[in-house]
């Protein structure tokens, strides 16, 4: 009789089934496939659509009364005219098969084509579409992240792989800033609820934290919350794609920063976030900038402060040497003094003497030129008055009348200058250039 592991089966009895090895039974289920159904065609949504690094494509298609395994390999990937991604509706045609290695069923696919929008996916564009237009995802509402934060809020689950990154990756880096974890359910119908109400107490306890008057000592400060939820399917991502958790980010009285799911997956609570992260322990990395860093550069400020206030010691202690100085020896200054004193003496007598002997000097060359300017004054002074003189005999009415003209007075000596001053019968004196001749006027003429 053959071996259990055998591929041939046990002959059954009437009261037994017949017993397989399992690889046996795989391989006997593969044929049955095989034969009854092989090639297949078949319509469904993506989700958990991966791509190895061998080029290999790992997915699942499932509708809402099912899913099944698929695997595209490279050669029929390479064929492909779309990516594909999560919730695409999607039409398969390949062979059915069981894995062995995990006894699953599974498809494998030789080609691919788009059937249009998956009813999950319709479902997150329609909301995604509503909420942009509400101005929920708008880029001026969206606030820059602390570069210091007082205090983590942290909302995602205990049992989480998350949680275990983004404590790892804090505590490396900031293991001085306090979190404050409030736990929730990230997958499940009851998800989005439980993540709406943790975010809630947060916003609580960041909002007591905040103002002059808030009481440190009772709760530590929130300065920004991260909402964070490792990988997984659209259907195990699908509670960050509510409504209701999309208002209630956008609430928050602090910077958010949601970090769900792997890089390539994008849900409606990153787009309200204020940051998003490609994944958990990225969001821990942007929100909290290493210790190092911030050691260094306040080893650096010190250095220059240690710097410049030993500059300024050094400049004040010269300052202070010189007006020591100055201070200590007194009798210096005061000869400084005389002795400056004594030149100005000097140069003052130097130059009292020059201006004495430039003013005897001034006077002898006086007194030489004094008789010569003297002489030479009364020389143009003679001129002048001969020169007047001259001018005044050349006005003398005498010398007028010696070229025969004669002056004619009236009997009281006043001058007749007009024929109308001397009417006929008037007495009238003319004066000639050697005498005097009374005449009388005979008959006036007018010229």
């Amino acid at each position: 009789m053959a071996e259990p592991d055998s591929i041939t089966p046990n002959v059954p009895t009437d009261s037994a089934p017949r017993i397989w090895a399992v690889g046996a039974l795989c391989l006997a289920v593969a044929d049955v496939l095989q034969a009854r159904f092989n090639p297949v065609a078949v319509r469904g949504e993506i989700t958990g659509f991966s791509r190895a690094a061998s080029g290999h494509c790992y997915f699942t298609l499932k509708d809402a009364q099912g899913q099944i395994r698929c695997a595209m390999f490279k050669r029929a990937a390479s064929a492909l005219a779309f990516a594909p991604r999560d919730g695409e509706l999607v039409e398969l045609r390949g062979r059915l098969g069981v894995y062995e290695q995990r006894g699953d069923l599974q498809l494998i696919v030789d080609s691919m084509q788009r059937a249009g929008q998956g009813a999950w996916f319709e479902q997150f564009l329609r909301l995604k579409a509503q909420l942009q237009a509400e101005g929920l995802f708008d880029a001026e509402r969206k606030r820059p992240l602390p570069l210091m934060p007082r205090g983590i809020g942290l909302v995602t689950s205990p049992g989480a792989a998350a949680l275990h990154d983004v404590v790892v990756a804090l505590r490396r880096r900031v293991p001085h800033i306090p979190v404050v974890l409030v736990p929730a359910l990230v997958q499940g119908a009851g998800a989005p609820a439980l993540l709406c109400e943790a975010l809630s107490k947060l916003y609580l306890l960041a909002q007591a934290g905040q103002g002059p008057e808030a009481d440190l000592t009772k709760n530590p400060p929130i300065d920004v919350i991260m909402l964070v939820r490792g990988g997984g399917s659209m259907e195990d991502l699908w509670a960050f794609n509510d409504e209701q958790l999309a208002r209630t980010i956008v609430q928050s009285p602090v910077p958010l920063v949601c970090g769900v799911g792997h890089e390539t997956d994008f849900t409606i609570a990153d787009f309200c976030a204020d940051l998003r992260a490609p994944t958990p322990t990225a969001a821990a990395e942007l929100v909290a900038q290493p210790r190092e860093v911030w050691l260094g550069a306040l080893g650096l400020l010190a250095g220059r402060l240690q710097n410049g206030v030993q500059r300024q010691l050094e400049q004040r202690a010269q300052r202070l040497d010189q007006a020591s100085a100055r201070l200590g020896r007194p009798s210096g200054l005061v000869a400084a003094q005389h002795q400056r004193l004594a030149q100005l003496a000097q140069r003052m007598r130097q130059a009292v003497l020059l201006k004495l002997q430039l003013l005897a000097h001034t006077q002898k060359a006086l007194e030489a030129d004094l008789p010569l300017k003297i002489q030479r004054s009364l020389a143009q002074r003679q001129q002048r008055l001969e020169r007047a003189a001259l001018r005044l005999q050349l006005l003398d009415p005498r010398l007028v009348l010696q070229r025969g003209y004669a002056l004619l007075t009236d009997t009281e000596g006043a001058v007749v200058s007009s024929v109308r001053q001397a009417p006929p019968g008037a007495a009238l004196r003319a004066t000639l250039a050697d005498g005097v001749v009374d005449v009388s006027v005979v008959q006036p003429r007018l010229l």
